[in-house]
């Protein structure tokens, strides 16, 4: 378990704890329990019961968050939490690590103490975009170190992870080669398992107090990454350790010994000087190169701190390089010269002794002296001859000798060359490495950016056509809506037409009551007019009654009548409501009808309108759909592309591996060759170590230079053990070392030969002196004056060789040490070059892995390749399948459009029809039922005015009859009083 989350934020940010919030053991169950600030930068809840992570989306400024000691068993809810640091999830239920893509300041995570096998989540967090520098694994479940190794590799910035701590560990702890594979592969990391790369303990207390050793871990991961690429010779020397105390002893006597050398050498040793000195005639006389032919001069290796001394020596050897090449050819025509000149004095002074032993001898010695005289003439002709034929041999040699030396040089030149060039072809090729990983991650996320959008695009693809056939079932069905409603119009139509002829008949049936009515009244007036008539007779006919009686008699008869006649009236007033009723109720049908009708088609109208309307939006969708086909076609094109370019830059960066690695063997074969010449001739300095074994007690006094010299090894090693911070460094200083130690075994070498050459020459010269000067002592005893001469020439010669001698022994015995302790320095380079190889076959093994790891990426980018044909295969006949089933649909569409224009038109027409018919029908039916009803009234009037007339004839024929009865009953009554 950590220490709780406040302390940190304090320590990080410095800001105060109002923006804190900590409830540790307090039995919360969820999140939501907590009414949460949107302005918190901390939250602690430690050792409670939460099971899910929620209820947190609202708080953007959260940095740091410990949840540990809960019951989470997922990771999730942290997507909109882009400014989180620290994530503590130990002692919880967790399996698998996910949700952490939008984390991208996320720096320390713990999730220790769970029961995690499945570090996919990782994965979304490589690249430069996330800064994830602390993993917390440890007492987990992890057991694969391919899966694990494939999930981390790719975190830039990683520089702490822990798997085991205090002995809680994780399966893959137990694999052999655990800890040399994760170093090797993971190279940003500083401490696995609380320890650091050398293995040593690390307090991880004093780590997470000080949080700047995270800043200075990434500078030293980003200098190791580029180390073994970019640092010149200038900058490894400047980087090895600092020896100075017997750098300083020595440089002074290897400066004298140059320029003692330099002053007591005469004209007859320039020839071989030229051999010793000068390294290198190349064009390329620039800095590097300088640099480079500094220690064939010196013989000293570099040391940071001794670099202006060689430089100086390199100014002093130059100059007098610059000087010998100056003074060779009038050098070589002096030397042409002299010996001629000699010759031509030998021949003078044999001519004047032959012309005065001819004056002297005239005698008969002339002929003998003649003979001999030419014979010795002859002898010096093929003296002087050998002579001349010797030094063109010798010349000739030399010549050879400085060409095979510049050669050398050249070639030497260019193999430096060839190794700057191969060192920035390989940071290019890292470079490139690097560009191209960022570019397949980003390629990677961009497929799955584009793969999303297509299923999005399949999706509202798949929506659209449900939506299109749900519109077209929606226009079935209002299709069949409105057949069923035209049906049901029809129906409508036909029975207000069934109910139209009804009433037709009715008013037929009711005209020809009328008519029977009016035929009854006129009977009843014929037959009123007859009972008139009869009554009339009657009366005429009759008795007079009695008033009382015929009063009675005319009271029921008036009675029976106005009966009757209210019966009738009855009757017809019951039928003109009847038809009354039965026009108000076809008016209520007519009405209700008609809203039917308007309702229904303001529902086709409405349904109409949202039809055009889905398909105005389908069809903005259609072309947005599109638009994304054509967007995502031209991005898989431009994958396509990227993926070919991708392909032929990895195709040369495998060329130049194949070339880089043939280079490489080439130098190592070379540098076999090398390894052997130098052990042949340390078994030559072994020979000449057992002839001068006077020299024990001087290297008895060396032995401390030797010891200062190892003490500062150790130093070094110390050093260099501190510095190899990663293989990049390893693999760095190894190539340097290489080189370094090639350049002295080669300078070694070169003066080794150049020694022996000189000593061969010079050995080869005083035994022509030698020869010439018996010859001359034999020829010329009795020339004692010139004897004289030759004797103080040759005395001289002697001398001068004695002295020349004497420094060449001197020199030996500076050699001879030097080879010693350069036989010693050998001993211990190759007890270096030993363990370096180890390391070489190492790095052979880490690069063959990282070769098969390139390998399988090459067939992971052509087996992605193929998909993205395969996939862009499938979506180009998807994309034809969808196009030609758009164009289907459109003209499908067009055509239910033409339909539904042509129906509704059609739809319109016949209501308008239908309509206008109802209207002319009703206006018609109005029209009639008004003539129907005006012509019944008139009927009704007439019948009125008819039954006035009846009663007012009867009102008067019942008056007169009163009259007449009075007149009667008058008379009657006269009658009774007259009687």
């Amino acid at each position: 378990m950590e220490a709780l989350v406040e302390p940190e934020v304090e320590n990080e940010d410095g800001e105060s704890r109002c923006g804190d919030l900590c409830f540790i053991d307090k039995g919360l169950r969820s999140i939501s329990e907590l009414s949460l600030d949107s302005a918190l930068r901390a939250i602690n809840l430690h050792c409670n019961n939460i099971s899910k992570i929620k209820a947190i989306d609202h708080i953007w400024n959260l940095q740091h968050l410990d949840m540990s000691s809960n019951q989470i068993s997922q990771i999730e809810g942290l997507n909109t939490l882009t400014k989180l640091r620290t994530l503590n999830l130990s002692c919880n239920l967790i399996t698998r690590i996910e949700g952490l893509k939008a984390l991208t300041n996320l720096t320390r995570l713990n999730l220790s103490y769970n029961h995690i096998n499945d570090l996919s989540g990782l994965m979304p967090l490589h690249g430069i975009k996330h800064k994830l520098r602390y993993i917390d694994l440890h007492s987990n479940c992890i057991d694969s170190i391919h899966h694990l190794l494939q999930c981390t590799v790719g975190l830039r910035f990683l520089t702490n992870l822990i798997l085991e701590k205090n002995g809680e560990d994780n399966p893959v702890c137990h694999l052999p080669g655990y800890r040399a594979v994760m170093l090797q592969t993971l190279p940003q990391l500083r401490i696995l398992d609380c320890k650091n790369i050398f293995g040593e303990p690390v307090n991880m207390a004093e780590i997470n107090s000080s949080h700047l050793q995270c800043f200075e871990g990434l500078l030293d991961n980003l200098v190791s990454s580029d180390s073994p690429l970019n640092i010149s010779e200038d900058e490894i020397f400047d980087g090895m350790p600092v020896v100075t105390p017997p750098i300083d002893e020595v440089a002074p006597l290897d400066h004298f010994t140059s320029n003692s050398l330099i002053d007591n050498v005469p004209e007859k040793d320039l020839r071989p000087k030229r051999d010793t000195d000068v390294t290198s005639e190349s064009d390329y006389g620039n800095r590097k190169e300088c640099n480079r032919k500094i220690p064939r001069r010196s013989k000293i290796p570099y040391y940071s701190k001794t670099i202006q001394t060689v430089k100086h020596h390199s100014k002093n050897n130059n100059a007098f390089i610059s000087c010998n090449r100056k003074m060779k050819p009038p050098f070589f025509k002096e030397l042409h010269v002299r010996s001629s000149l000699v010759n031509s004095n030998i021949l003078e002074e044999s001519e004047k002794q032959k012309t005065e032993i001819i004056k002297v001898n005239n005698g008969s010695s002339e002929n003998a002296t003649y003979r001999a005289l030419v014979e010795e003439l002859d002898q010096e002709r093929e003296k002087r001859w050998k002579a001349e034929q010797t030094e063109k041999k010798l010349m000739d040699y030399i010549d050879e000798l400085h060409k095979h030396a510049n050669e050398k040089k050249d070639i030497h030149s260019l193999a430096l060359l060839t190794t700057d060039r191969l060192k920035e072809i390989i940071f290019k090729e890292r470079n490139s490495k690097l560009q191209l990983e960022i570019m397949v991650h980003s390629l990677q996320n961009e497929i799955k950016k584009l793969t999303i959008e297509l299923i999005k695009a399949r999706d509202q693809q798949e929506d659209h056509v449900r939506h299109l056939r749900t519109l077209e079932k929606a226009l079935e069905k209002k299709e069949r809506q409105k057949g069923q409603q035209q049906a049901a119009q029809m129906r409508l139509i036909q029975e207000v037409e069934l109910k139209a002829a009804a009433a037709d008949r009715e008013i037929n049936l009711l005209r020809t009551s009328l008519h029977q009515e009016k035929e009854q009244v006129q009977q009843l007036h014929e037959l009123l007019a007859l009972k008139e008539q009869e009554h009339r007779k009657d009366l005429e006919t009759r008795e007079f009654f009695s008033e009382a009686e015929f009063q009675e008699a005319l009271a029921k008869e008036i009675a029976k009548e106005e009966r009757k006649h209210e019966q009738v009236i009855k009757e017809y007033q019951d039928q003109i409501d009847a038809l009354n009723q039965q026009y108000m109720d076809l008016e209520n049908e007519f009405r209700i009808a008609l809203t039917v009708e308007a309702r229904r088609f303001k529902d086709v109208k409405d349904g109409f309108e949202n039809v055009a309307t889905e398909l105005a939006k389908s069809k903005h969708a259609l072309v947005w759909a599109q638009r994304k086909e054509n967007e995502s076609s031209s991005l898989i094109k431009d994958l396509t592309s990227m993926v070919k370019e991708q392909k032929t830059k990895l195709a040369e960066v495998s060329k130049l591996k194949q070339e880089t690695a043939t280079n490489l063997q080439n130098q190592i074969n070379t540098l076999e060759i090398l390894s052997e010449d130098d052990k042949q001739k340390s078994i030559q300095i072994e020979l000449l170590k057992h002839e001068k074994m006077q020299l024990i007690s001087e290297l008895a006094a060396k032995e401390s230079l030797i010891y200062g010299l190892r003490t500062e090894r150790k130093v070094w090693g110390h050093e260099l053990a501190q510095q190899g911070s990663s293989l990049a460094q390893n693999h760095g200083r190894l190539e340097a070392q290489i080189e370094s130690l090639c350049r002295e075994n080669e300078s070694l070498r070169k003066a080794s030969e150049r020694d022996n050459d000189t000593l061969r020459i010079k050995c080869k010269i005083v035994e022509d002196q030698t020869e010439t000067i018996g010859k001359l002592k034999e020829c010329l005893q009795e020339r004692e004056e010139q004897i004289k001469i030759l004797h103080e020439k040759i005395t001289e010669i002697q001398k001068c060789t004695q002295e020349q001698l004497d420094e060449k022994s001197s020199q030996l015995d500076e050699i001879i040490e030097k080879l010693e302790r350069h036989n010693e320095r050998k001993e211990k380079l190759k007890q270096q070059l030993k363990v370096k190889e180890l390391e070489l076959e190492e790095i052979r093994k880490a690069y063959s892995t990282l070769n098969q790891k390139w390998h399988d990426k090459g067939e992971l980018l052509c087996h992605l390749e193929m998909q993205v044909k395969e996939v862009k295969e499938n979506f180009e006949n998807k994309e034809r399948k969808l196009k030609a089933e758009r164009d289907k649909s459109i003209e499908l569409q067009k055509d239910a459009i033409e339909m539904l224009h042509s129906m509704d038109d059609a739809f319109k027409k016949q209501v308008d029809a239908i309509v206008e018919a109802h209207q002319a029908e009703i206006i018609q039916l109005a029209s009639e039922k008004q003539k129907c009803i005006d012509s019944a009234n008139l009927k009704v009037h007439q019948v009125e005015e008819e039954m006035r007339g009846l009663l007012e004839e009867t009102c008067k024929n019942k008056k007169a009859m009163e009259i007449k009865i009075k007149q009667l009953a008058f008379a009657l009554n006269q009658i009774q009083q007259e009687m």
